[in-house]
């Protein structure tokens, strides 16, 4: 039984992440990740004996300023697909076609279908360079560096998959699969196939207080939030990711606590639809709702900045409809402070510097700690949002300007600092937002 017979998906136009699940759900995606598990195990067995100056030599591919830029080529899991790379085919553009004995069938001349059983799903796990292959065609590569193309394979971890029916082609290309795999195992509390059923319907969904104009939708349950990316940030989130993967996966298994809000996977899904001549390409990243099963009564997005950081409201409606900043939040302290008691301050404190520690290694910048306070459960529900842009130098322009006065700012430091600066002022404003309640320990031993 097909592993989409086994969640059933239903891919429609207008809700992407039906098309992230189908392919999430194919067989062949599964044979991908075994592939790709395989590789990796392989690459790693070779690789230890070798000695420590041969590994130190070695450009480090995971870096984020020299990444890799490979050509993109598809690997198949056949003895008969090894033997057509040797044909009049381009090399590196072999296609696995389930049923069709590994040939690419003529998908014009198929049979109207529907998706739910759609039969012409193939995978391909290729590299497809810093920002991905927009073409399915490989430049040819000499014989002579068989040893360096096999390195390059075993050092790709994305995968696309394609499927249509007679109307419509679609495709996803998934990032980091094995990775991401990997890590929701890790940190979702649920299976695969939950986290599939969950992407198989989304809505759109309104971003209060976003500025940045990329569209989101929320699944239909809620739990997972996608958010388009632009192609910068794709190409950010790519050379970040293995560092990315490495930290998270550290935390939870040495329970270290860490406030980032989980990133669950990034995607980028297509289609053409013959029929109505409509197409659609979409960078797309899956991320956890903080706010899963919650009602919030006040919602804020505090970056320690008092550049612009208030949202003009009417008095008496500052509820979760609005997303409230940073000198909304000093407003509202006067009267009434954000008391949390003394070990959950530790543990906040705690994760935000160990958080805007590893963010700054890494030059992120402008990222957000959403906050919002559940009124049925008297609690603070935190995460820290938005930690993909890099200090680029269109940043780095904007820092500039904005640190002369000439656009105004009443001669306050502009959001956009370096990312040394940012951490900085960012752990002392969330520190200063806080305020521990006092209990009976408190000042004890102070005199020792």
């Amino acid at each position: 039984m097909y592993e989409h017979e086994r969640v059933p998906i239903a891919v429609c136009e207008k809700e992407p992440s039906s098309i992230i699940a189908f392919a999430l759900s194919c067989k062949e995606y599964r044979n991908a990740l075994d592939d790709l598990s395989k590789v990796s195990v392989k690459s790693c067995a070779e690789d230890a004996p070798l000695p420590t100056t041969m590994i130190e030599s070695r450009p480090k591919t995971s870096s984020p300023a020299k990444a890799p830029e490979p050509n993109l080529t598809q690997l198949t899991r056949t003895a008969d697909a090894e033997t057509q790379s040797a044909s009049k085919k381009p090399s590196g553009v072999l296609s696995f076609f389930r049923g069709t004995g590994g040939k690419s069938p003529d998908l014009s001349a198929q049979r109207k279908e529907t998706l739910r059983g759609a039969d012409s799903a193939y995978y391909q796990v290729g590299q497809m360079g810093r920002e991905g292959a927009e073409s399915q065609g490989g430049e040819p590569q000499d014989e002579s560096d068989g040893g360096d193309k096999q390195k390059k394979q075993s050092g790709n971890p994305h995968v696309e998959l394609q499927f249509s029916d007679a109307n419509a082609k679609f495709y996803c290309r998934i990032y980091y699969a094995g990775e991401f795999h990997r890590m929701r195992k890790v940190i979702l509390g649920s299976s695969e196939e939950d986290f599939i059923r969950s992407l198989a319907h989304c809505v759109p969904w309104q971003a209060r207080g976003g500025k940045s104009g990329a569209a989101f939708y929320a699944t239909e349950d809620d739990r997972f939030i996608l958010k388009q990316m632009p192609r910068l940030e794709v190409q950010s989130f790519l050379d970040f990711a293995p560092h990315y993967f490495t930290y998270i996966t550290n935390a939870v298994q040495m329970k270290r606590p860490t406030a980032l809000a989980k990133i669950l996977g990034v995607y980028r899904i297509g289609y053409k639809n013959s029929q109505n001549n409509t197409e659609k390409k979409l960078d797309l990243l899956v991320m956890e709702n903080l706010f899963y099963g919650r009602k919030m009564a006040q919602v804020f997005d505090l970056k320690g900045s008092l550049r612009n950081r208030n949202v003009k409201t009417d008095t008496g409606k500052e509820s979760c409809d609005v997303v409230l900043l940073d000198e909304n939040l000093l407003k509202l302290v006067r009267d009434n402070p954000l008391y949390i008691r003394s070990h959950c301050k530790s543990v906040l404190r705690a994760s935000i510097h160990s958080d805007s520690h590893f963010l700054s290694s890494h030059l992120i910048i402008d990222y957000s700690l959403l906050v919002g306070r559940d009124d049925t459960t008297d609690e603070l529900v935190v995460g820290i949002i938005d930690y993909i842009r890099t200090f680029t130098w269109d940043k780095k322009l904007e820092m500039v300007v904005k640190s002369t006065g000439i656009l105004g700012g009443q001669g306050k430091m502009p959001t956009v600092v370096s990312p040394e600066l940012y951490r900085t002022r960012f752990c002392e404003a969330m520190d200063k937002y806080f305020l521990m309640v006092p209990d009976h320990w408190t000042g004890l031993g102070g005199n020792c």
